[in-house]
């Protein structure tokens, strides 16, 4: 089962068999939407596979939105299996924080925003990076249990302060105005963690239930 890719107007939903929970939504979010929290979106719908769950993934922006990726972005996304022509931004909301399982930034700041907007979802908002290197040290969640209930021991002991200044390692490099290499960086850097996301939420995906 495929996971269903929310990008502006654009929604893709499949459904098949339930190993774990009920659906889960995930929204990544960046500065304009027009290029890491689309990438992150487009390479989780390629990474997910056939995980027994229903997933939805979105991303969104602090800009206004409308606009598309730039050609850098559709060029080193491409040999991901991933087509970002069809991209449009959308600009973050309390209804579309609200309506996530597990908010994912690509900076620090962007993580405030979300807070900002919507303060009960700080408990289910990290950077990319923080939530990986958390969830590696406490380990994947378990078939059947709860995104929220995995979440509450991941961020056990986290303090505001994970979301406040800049740390340059819970950040993703913003390649926008770089050079071709810089898009390919970030993507593959993105790639993995993608890959090391999905390994943490669904590592038994495919398994029956016992």
């Amino acid at each position: 089962m495929r996971a269903a890719v929310r990008s502006g107007c654009a929604l893709r939903q499949l459904t098949g068999p339930r190993v774990y929970t009920a659906e889960v939504v995930i929204l990544f979010v960046c500065t304009a939407n027009v290029c890491r929290s689309p990438m992150a979106a487009a390479l989780l719908d390629v990474a997910v596979g056939d995980i027994g769950e229903s997933v939805t993934v979105a991303s969104a922006g602090l800009l206004e939105g409308g606009r598309p990726v730039t050609p850098e972005v559709i060029k080193v996304m491409t040999p991901f299996g991933a087509d970002m022509t069809a991209h449009r931004s959308t600009r973050l909301t309390e209804t579309s924080i609200e309506a996530a399982d597990l908010i994912l930034t690509m900076e620090r700041r962007h993580g405030r925003e979300v807070a900002l907007l919507v303060p009960t979802a700080w408990s289910r908002t990290f950077t990319l990076k923080d939530l990986i290197r958390r969830g590696e040290e406490v380990g994947p969640r378990a078939p059947g249990q709860p995104v929220a209930s995995w979440l509450e021991v991941v961020g056990q002991g986290r303090e505001r302060s994970a979301l406040t200044g800049r740390a340059a390692e819970d950040e993703v490099a913003d390649p926008i105005g770089g050079r071709i290499g810089q898009y390919r960086s970030a993507a593959a850097e993105l790639s993995d963690l993608v890959n090391r996301l999905v390994r943490l939420l669904w590592s038994d995906a495919g398994r029956a239930d016992s």
